[in-house]
């Protein structure tokens, strides 16, 4: 009887025991759990602290090669060159100028020195740890796409305080720069520039082109459309802008190959531009192409210059194909003129040396023909001045300067630009299927109507014939 006692009180010991060990095993399990959740949450605390001592700069983006894409756009290849070898390398120290532009270079590169510039780790598949952890960046070390910099947050207090712009209640000068939009996409404006207002600011100018466009033709985007290419201050038409650094960059890159490309023996044209031009006689030939180089010369006086056909070795290639489209029997005839170049007064020089035939009201280059200008009698069932009533801004003239005044304005116009879809380009660009879409892509055209004196003098002209 004293034995099972004692066997029975074993075996209750024995559960008593499991039973505990079970009970403090569940304890340190849920203790476990409690303290690495508060460790968590201490940590995403910490992280939190952490991140709001940096000021996280965006994601590092390459910047796209406009060359690569004006060359692939012209159809030219580069021998022994990938796009990636072509494609520039961006250190940090750039990126970091890029995105804080305001930043005072000096503090920028005591900032790298004090290794107070970071990046963050961005690996997926790493933990939340290492996720905040800040890995230190010299000036010169390279970037790779995704690439987030941090800088410390209070160099915010380094930067000047932006202004906001003032907000232009001038509605009429808005309403009528915004007339003169042919065409607009995300990635370039095109005008009808009219004649008398200069493309680009200078001393003594008050209103131009590129500043009424940062004006007035902002719309959504931070920053005023950029001037690409030129046209004189007394000539008219077709002007495109780019909408940002990309736009303009790639369409200067277009200009620059449309001029380098122009002797070449490739019939393909990436870049077209048509002008309307009245002149003074009648060219021998009804079409040619003239392939003459110009230069720049001083004038006496020192304080003007001119360009000039040159045989000097410095001289520019200039190429113009030219058209007649009617001559009539006073001497006057309007030409369709395509430059293949785009050099300073092209189309004038060429017109007043090569051809003998300057462009009516150009005083500068055919000074000799006007001398001997006399106005065409303005029929008298033609009355073009009762229709210009309005008052223009900026002190643009709508009313005078045709065939039938004694200082006629200058009859040259830009009538029609074709050029390539950029915006398209720039969209597709680092695709798979970039090169192919290239190869078919679509072309823009716009057209510009005849300024109000060159159409009343092509009018005058017809009432004549």
């Amino acid at each position: 009887m004293m034995a099972e006692v004692l066997q029975l009180r074993r075996r209750l010991l024995s559960v008593s025991r499991q039973h505990a060990v079970a009970i403090r095993s569940s304890l340190q399990s849920t203790l476990n759990r409690h303290c690495s959740s508060t460790s968590s949450t201490e940590q995403e605390n910490q992280c939190a602290k952490e991140r709001s001592r940096w000021l996280e700069l965006p994601p590092f983006a390459p910047q796209v090669d406009t060359a690569v894409i004006a060359r692939k756009i012209s159809g030219q290849c580069i021998a022994g060159k990938s796009e990636e070898e072509d494609s520039p390398t961006t250190t940090a120290v750039k990126w970091v100028r890029r995105c804080c532009p305001d930043l005072p270079l000096s503090l920028v590169q005591k900032l790298f020195r004090l290794r107070q510039v970071k990046k963050a780790l961005t690996d997926s598949n790493a933990n939340s740890e290492q996720q905040s952890r800040l890995k230190r960046v010299s000036a010169k070390d390279a970037l790779s796409p995704g690439d987030v910099l941090c800088l410390p947050v209070n160099v915010q207090h380094s930067l000047p305080i932006v202004k906001k712009p003032r907000v232009c209640k001038d509605t009429d000068e808005m309403s009528f720069v915004r007339s003169l939009e042919l065409y607009k996409d995300d990635a370039i404006i095109v005008m009808n520039k009219p004649p008398g207002l200069p493309v680009q600011g200078g001393v003594g100018i008050e209103h131009s082109m590129d500043s009424l466009a940062s004006k007035y033709l902002k719309y959504d985007y931070p920053d005023g459309p950029r001037l690409v290419h030129r046209l004189d201050r007394d000539s008219s038409g077709v002007l495109v802008l780019g909408r940002d650094q990309a736009s303009a960059t790639l369409l200067h890159s277009i200009f620059r190959e449309k001029t380098s490309n122009a002797l070449s023996d490739d019939t393909f044209r990436v870049l077209q531009r048509k002008y309307i031009a009245l002149v003074i006689g009648v060219p021998r030939r009804t079409k040619g192409l003239i392939t003459v180089p110009l230069a720049k010369v001083v004038l006496d006086d020192g304080k003007s210059e001119r360009m000039t056909v040159s045989d000097d070795p410095s001289a520019q290639h200039a190429v113009t194909e030219y058209n007649v489209i009617e001559s009539f029997s006073n001497g006057l005839t309007w030409l369709e003129l395509s430059p293949l170049t785009g050099r300073k007064h092209q189309l004038r020089v060429h017109c007043a040396e090569v051809l003998r035939t300057p462009i009516v009201g150009d005083a500068k280059y055919g000074w000799r023909a006007h001398k001997r200008w006399k106005p065409v009698p303005l029929p008298s069932y033609l009355d073009f001045r009762t229709n210009h009533n309005q008052q223009l801004p900026f002190g643009l003239n709508s009313e005078d300067g045709t065939i039938s005044d004694r200082r006629p304005f200058l009859h040259l116009h830009c009538k029609q630009m074709i050029l390539p879809d950029i915006s398209s380009a720039l969209k597709m660009f680092g695709s798979s299927d970039f090169d192919q879409y290239i190869s078919s892509l679509k072309k823009l055209s716009t057209v510009a109507p005849l300024p109000s004196h060159m159409q009343m003098s092509w009018d005058i002209l017809k009432s004549l014939s």
